[in-house]
């Protein structure tokens, strides 16, 4: 079997439920080099691999709308699909412009389509349903194996919930419940999962990377009111703005801390050990810090 999947966190959830089997099987991750979902640029090598093999996993939202495009032509006509944001079709979110955040001069052609917010790996939650459809598309391809992916399935499944509810535990028993981006937010479902309050410089897909005055000035006194000791940035953050809200408090000394979203995981660090689990163990360190 040749399966593709466009980001690591796909690639992670289909390794841990083939198990034993990952080795009869061709795995490809299409964005392995650090480039993120958002600014992917597919060359004919990358059309090829998703038009010939036979299970595609991909998110489904506007940044691999080419994705679409290369089904069309596809050689293999017995191939299976699985996109997140279908499978997920009940716990997608629109893209939310929450108090502060500073509006995308980059957005739609037309103003009344609805945006939706792609970044769905980031909820433990939905990476459980996932791995049923994963299971389930691998079953019906491959039925032999049957046992093999649903047993799989059921004991990385156990690790998420019991990971989820440490993250319940700590946001039960945190001093905060406000999280504060000097950068994109791509954490919107994390956030919700859990009943965390954000804000944000930009939106999760937001092409900006210059933050105005008044974005900066709404984010330094909000950290002033609600007394918050940390700031974030996503991963690969050159932390300008970040240091700039900080300069702007009262009293300049909040740390900059980082949260993963997971969207530029190259395969070196996959070769180093990297796994979805362990990136989203190591937010929720982070996460303790802050609110605490």
């Amino acid at each position: 079997l040749k399966i593709v999947t466009t980001i690591f966190p796909e690639y992670d959830w289909t390794r841990a439920v083939l198990g034993e089997r990952e080795a009869d099987v061709e795995l490809t991750m299409l964005l392995d080099n650090g480039t993120d979902l958002h600014s992917f640029q597919p060359a004919v090598k990358d059309i090829m691999k998703v038009s010939g093999c036979d299970l595609l996993i991909y998110v489904g939202g506007e940044s691999d709308e080419w994705i679409e495009d290369a089904l069309k032509s596809a050689q293999n006509k017995n191939m299976k699909t699985i996109n997140l944001m279908k499978v997920l079709a009940d716990s997608i979110k629109e893209e939310e412009t929450v108090e502060g955040m500073q509006e995308n001069e980059h957005g739609h052609e037309h103003e009344d389509e609805k945006e939706y917010d792609e970044h769905v790996w980031t909820s433990l939650r939905n990476a459980s349903t996932v791995c049923d459809a994963i299971a389930e598309t691998l079953t019906e391809m491959d039925p032999e194996n049957k046992d093999i992916y649903q047993s799989n399935a059921e004991a990385y499944q156990k690790k998420l919930a019991n990971l989820d509810a440490e993250y319940q535990n700590t946001v039960e028993n945190a001093k905060q419940n406000t999280l504060l981006f000097a950068d994109r937010f791509p954490f919107r479902y994390l956030t919700d999962d859990y009943g965390l309050n954000y804000y944000a410089a930009f939106s999760g897909c937001s092409a900006e990377s210059e933050a105005s005055f008044k974005t900066i000035t709404f984010l330094a006194r909000k950290i002033d009111e609600l007394g918050l000791n940390s700031v974030f940035t996503i991963e690969k953050s050159d932390d300008r703005i970040a240091q700039t809200v900080i300069e702007n408090t009262k009293t300049k000394d909040q740390n900059i801390l980082v949260l993963n979203s997971m969207q530029s995981i190259t395969a070196q660090e996959i070769a180093d050990g990297t796994t979805y689990l362990s990136v989203m163990k190591e937010n929720l360190k982070v996460l303790k810090e802050a609110l605490n």
